[in-house]
């Protein structure tokens, strides 16, 4: 079971990036999925969960109506678009999965991670 995160790079404040979550040997469709975040000296940060076989979704309220998460059952994969960019949103982001049916902001609940891509929002 592997899952693979990707997409971060540099961007400017104000602009947008799309990260990708590619699964291999599970099913995204069947597990809630999540993404973190955690910036230098922090802790980590639930900030987007997309609940399994279903469309729902939750926010924290730091990204709420900027960031929108998604799924291509088709790809296997879940997808976090991040617009309206802030350089407090610099910080590596992880996504991960939990076979439950709700959306958990402990990551402890969640048994497979990937491996963190990098995200810098700066001019």
């Amino acid at each position: 079971v592997q899952l693979q995160a990707s997409g971060g790079g540099l961007v400017q404040p104000g602009g947008s990036l799309r990260l990708s979550c590619a699964a291999s040997g599970l099913t995204l469709r069947s597990y809630t999925i999540s993404w973190f975040h955690q910036a230098p000296e922090k802790e980590r940060e639930w900030i987007s969960c997309l609940r399994r076989t279903s469309t729902g979704t939750e926010y924290a309220d730091s990204v709420k109506d900027r960031f929108t998460i998604s799924r291509d059952g088709a790809k296997n994969t879940v997808y976090l678009q991040m617009n309206s960019l802030k350089p407090e949103d610099t910080a590596v982001y992880y996504c991960a999965a939990a076979a439950r049916g709700i959306c958990l902001r402990d990551g402890s609940n969640y048994a497979y991670w990937g491996q963190g891509t990098l995200v810098t929002v700066s001019s």
